[in-house]
Order: structure tokens, then sequence, then C-alpha cells
């Protein structure tokens, strides 16, 4: 669980790189399979063309490349990778005739619309490449822009210079030290900064006071319970049950685990393997 807020995930350099490309209306590369069409595919075609054996219709799964562009008893392909207007997949969608369109009206999952058409229609005659899910692809660092006045040079603060500049718009000027703080403060732990921390952040100039006060707010218990309170949520932890007679609830102490958890900084692999399967580990102690 790498928690520094100063360090850059690539995942969010690619994610501002592909908006900054569009914003400035340089030429949309082809939309991703894994971004923008699977999800339109598992919304409305992969209840009965998906991996579901049971369920499937035709033969046909659209969830695997090799069954999408192979050709049916028919003689018609779904996909015809790189010509939209052969593919049977297009045709259904677009047809008027219930009997035929997909997905089909007792399926009651609605046409497609057009921005939805107009995505797989880019996709199949950019090659309909499948791609794996995002989870088990390795991120890439985009190129970054240059960097423009009043960017600071960081390199997200680069990307969303570039994105506004192509929009006709420039950077918010820096927040004043004192808002800076009370930011940093709230973000990290939670909790407001006490008037003599907000003094001694002002007073501070050394080029290093940023870091050094993250560093602190990192350091602090705080930060734990601060990163704990959105997990915690996820879970739905309560320390009473909430309904019926609403009864105590003693699990107080694995909520103390997590907030442990993040102010040991524990590894991401263990924080989700201890909480779901750390019974079964060799010789795990009461912890895992």
């Amino acid at each position: 669980m790498h928690r520094h807020p100063l360090s850059l995930g690539p995942l969010v350099v690619a994610v501002l790189a592909v908006g900054l490309a569009r914003a400035a209306g340089a030429a949309e590369p082809a939309p991703s399979f894994d971004r923008d069409v699977r999800p339109i595919l598992s919304d409305t075609c992969f209840q009965c063309h998906g991996p579901d054996g049971v369920k499937r219709q035709a033969g046909l799964r659209l969830d695997r490349r090799e069954s999408a562009i192979a050709e049916a008893a028919s003689g018609a392909r779904a996909i015809v990778a790189g010509d939209p207007a052969a593919s049977e997949i297009l045709a259904r969608i677009r047809s008027d005739d219930p009997d035929v369109v997909m997905p089909p009206p007792e399926a009651k999952l609605g046409r497609l619309d057009a921005a939805q058409v107009e995505i797989l229609t880019r996709w199949i005659a950019a090659g309909a490449e499948y791609e794996p899910h995002w989870s088990f692809q390795a991120v890439k660092a985009p190129a970054l822009p240059a960097e423009t006045p009043g960017s600071g040079g960081h390199p997200i603060d680069r990307l969303v210079a570039a994105r506004l500049a192509a929009r006709g718009m420039t950077l918010a000027p820096e927040a004043d030290r004192a808002t800076l703080v009370r930011r940093a403060t709230f973000d990290v732990t939670g909790l407001p900064p006490t008037p003599e921390e907000v003094r001694a952040f002002v007073a501070d100039d050394a080029p290093d006071a940023y870091e050094r006060l993250v560093d602190r707010l990192l350091a602090s218990p705080r930060y734990g319970e601060r990163m704990a309170a959105d997990w915690l949520d996820v879970a739905r932890y309560a320390d009473s049950y909430g309904f019926q007679v609403d009864r105590d609830r003693p699990v107080w102490w694995w909520r103390d685990w997590v907030i442990d958890a993040f102010n040991k900084n524990l590894p991401w692999d263990d924080f989700v393997t201890w909480q779901l399967a750390g019974d079964l580990l060799p010789n795990a102690t009461d912890e895992q």
C-alpha cells in the first residue's frame, strides 16, 4: 500500500494523457476493448453471447475474439476485423426488424445508443483487437507534454496544464500556505490542523517544507484512521448489528487491525491476503 501522495502512479499519468489527447483535438486512437468496448458488450450482449455456456445462444461468444470472428453456420461473421459493413453484429444492432435486432426486445436491455454504435464501429474498423482485463496489463507511462508556464514541472501538473491550455484555460494560482496545510492535513488525517501547525508551516520557507509536512502527517496515527474509514465503509463495518435488537457486534479488533495495517504501510498483497485467507497461510500468526 504505497501511500505517499507525492508519488506519481503511471496509471494516473496514462489516464490524464488520454484525456489530454482528446481535449487537444488530436486524432483519437482506436477504442480500447477493455475500456470502451467490453462494457458495452457486457451490458448488452454477454447475457446471451458470453461465457455462460448454458445461456449462450447460437454458439456465439463475443467475449472471445476467436469465436466473435469465426464464420457461423449461416456463413455470416459477427465481427469482420477491419470491415464494419460486413460485420453481422452491427447489422443486427442497427436493424429495425424485431426478429433480427440485437439485443432482442424480449431481453429488455434496450437499444444501443448512437455513441455506443459509433464506438463499436470504430473498434471493428481498427481491427477489433481484444485485450485482457486492465488488471492483467502492464501499465506504461506515456510521453509527457512540454512544460508550460506555471505548471511547476510536476508530471501531473504538466498534464493538467496542457489539457487546460487545449481548452483555452490555465491553472488556478497556487494556493496560499495556510490553505495548503489545511488541505493536506484534512486529506491525510481527516482532521483540521491546529493553529500552531498552520503558523509553523506558514513560517517555514524551506524548499522541502511541504514534503516534510506530508511526511509528518503520514507518520501520525490519524493517517491510518483516515485511510481505514473508507475501507471500513466498503466492508460495512459497525459496532452493532443495526437491526432487530441492534445488539453489540464486537469486531473492533478488526477495525484496529485495519488502522494499524495502514499505519505500518503493510504491503497491499498482504493486506488483502491476510483478510481473505490468512488462516490458510502456513504457520499463520494471530495477526494474519
